[in-house]
């Protein structure tokens, strides 16, 4: 029989340092509109800042988030807007949020903030072509 070491014990006050982060714009909160903004950046306050990315689908597989997130990670206070659907219509998917999703952000020490789309157009993308059904 082999021998066996078994470790117990607890990890406290872990940091960590992203080390390939882009460096952040700054955008004001008067006038701001997160669909005409960088993926991620900071919003200044008078006193505070907070870094922001944004997420196109709540989908994390497809549209690859957690690269705009890391950026963001080396700020004292960070959020993340993630839309609860994504509905591309009969010839889409329809993407949903995960609780998976919410309980990585809320590990990860990530301000949430749920959004919504309010508007679409179709996508006439070629490579969508093949889901065209209009």
């Amino acid at each position: 029989m082999p021998n066996t070491m078994y470790f117990e014990g607890f990890i406290k006050d872990l940091h960590y340092q992203a080390c390939l982060a882009d460096n952040l714009v700054s955008y004001s909160p008067v006038g701001f509109d997160i669909n005409n903004v960088k993926p991620y950046g900071l919003l200044s306050f008078a006193n505070s800042q907070v870094a922001y990315s944004k997420w196109t689908s709540p989908k994390r597989t497809r549209t690859y988030p957690f690269s705009r997130l890391y950026n963001t990670y080396n700020e004292a206070k960070v959020l993340t807007i993630i839309p609860v659907m994504k509905d591309e219509g009969l010839d889409g998917d329809l993407d949903k949020i995960q609780y998976s999703t919410i309980s990585w952000m809320n590990l990860l020490n990530v301000y949430i903030v749920l959004a919504y789309y309010d508007n679409a157009e179709k996508n006439r993308s070629p490579k969508q072509k093949k889901n065209d059904t209009s």
